[in-house]
């Protein structure tokens, strides 16, 4: 993979982290930053695993939602002494 790939897939994963983002449903407790590194690092390894294409940006957004709503259920509601 050489470092022009890389960079796309980095400015893919922007995209892609929004999208993943939008398909999870119901409120986010982490940041648009938090989203963004999910989205390019789950581009990355589809891009990695797979490659590019359309069949890599889509396997690049499902991995996403799936990781936005792990960590989100990782996270979980927070109150101002701690978890609830």
């Amino acid at each position: 993979m050489s470092i022009g790939e890389i960079i796309g897939l980095i400015i893919v994963g922007l995209i892609v982290g929004a999208l993943g983002r939008l398909i999870h449903p119901g409120p986010d407790p982490m940041g648009i930053l938090l989203t963004i590194g999910i989205g390019i690092a789950s581009a990355l390894l589809v891009g990695w695993l797979v490659g590019g294409g359309i069949l890599g940006f889509i396997l690049a957004v499902i991995v996403a939602a799936v990781l936005v709503a792990l960590v989100a259920r990782m996270s979980g509601p927070r109150t101002a002494t701690g978890r609830v």
